[in-house]
C-alpha cells in the first residue's frame, strides 16, 4: 500500500509516496492495530482515509516513562542535547528514550514512542493484495520486495 500519515494539524509525518509501497503481513501485528483493522478485507485499488486514536496507534502518553537522570548516566557521551536518542535498560527490558531537556547535571528522557498520544490520519491506497506464503506466515513478516529479505 502507499500511504501518507499526517497529524491533526495536517503536518505530514511519514509517506511512502515517491518510494516503494509499504508491504506487511496482515494479522501479524506488523503495523499499528487501528490501521490494520481498517485494512481488513480491502482489495487492490481501494483508497481510504483512516483516523487512528492513540490507544489503537502508538499508545497514550505515559508520564511514568518520563524521567530525570543524572548526566553521569551517559558515560562516554561528550554532549547531551534534546532530541538525541539512546537505548536504555528498564525493568521491562531494553527501551529507546529521547532526551527532551538538559538542565544543569540532570537530563530528562522520555521512553514513550514519539507518536504516543497522537491521533494519526492515514491516506491509503492499496496497490496489491496476495496470499502469504507458508514461510512468511511462519516468520511473521513479508519476504521479498518491500518486505524482509533473508
Amino acid at each position: 500500500m502507499h500511504y501518507t500519515l499526517t497529524n491533526t494539524k495536517g503536518e505530514v509525518l511519514d509517506s511512502s509516496q515517491g518510494g516503494d509501497p509499504l508491504t506487511y503481513l496482515h494479522g501479524a501485528g506488523n503495523i499499528i492495530p487501528g490501521l490494520e483493522k481498517a485494512l481488513a478485507g480491502k482489495q487492490a485499488g481501494d483508497k481510504l482515509q483512516v483516523t487512528v486514536d492513540p490507544a489503537e496507534g502508538y499508545g497514550v502518553h505515559d508520564p511514568a516513562l518520563v524521567q530525570q537522570v543524572p548526566k553521569r548516566a551517559f558515560q562516554g557521551v561528550p554532549s547531551i542535547e534534546p532530541g538525541m536518542t539512546f537505548h536504555a535498560q528498564s525493568s521491562q527490558g531494553p527501551m529507546r528514550v529521547t532526551v527532551t531537556a538538559v538542565q544543569g547535571d540532570m537530563v530528562t528522557v522520555d521512553g514513550n514512542h514519539p507518536l504516543a498520544g497522537e491521533t494519526l490520519n492515514f491516506d491509503v491506497e492499496i496497490t496489491e493484495v496476495r496470499a502469504a506464503t507458508l514461510e512468511e506466515i511462519a516468520h511473521g513478516h513479508v519476504h521479498g520486495p518491500g518486505g524482509h529479505h533473508h
